[in-house]
């Protein structure tokens, strides 16, 4: 993977195309930290990629999720305990 800063790219943009021509990932920074994330596509893989990176998306979301209830201790709740939860939202819910 390449890191490029959101500078270099405004400044000198051919060097995102030739990192992507070598199927290389690149990783866009805004202030050292990493923001996006750039890949080649051909052209009749463009709907197959967004299909993928769109379940990635929904992947990552999850696992944050996973890593704040472990946080939380939440990930331990029985069935009970989660039926009760979402009864008490429901029942706030229709306030």
């Amino acid at each position: 993977m390449k890191f490029l800063s959101w500078r270099e790219l405004r400044n000198t943009p051919r060097k995102l195309w030739n990192a992507l021509r070598g199927d290389t990932t690149v990783a866009l920074t805004a202030n050292g930290v990493p923001k996006a994330l750039v890949i080649g596509v051909e052209q009749n893989d463009l709907e197959t990629a967004l299909y993928v990176a769109r379940r990635v998306r929904a992947e990552l979301a999850v696992a944050r999720m996973r890593t704040q209830a472990k946080e939380a201790g939440v990930d331990r709740l029985s069935p009970e305990d989660i039926a009760a939860e979402v009864r008490a939202a429901r029942r706030a819910r229709r306030r």
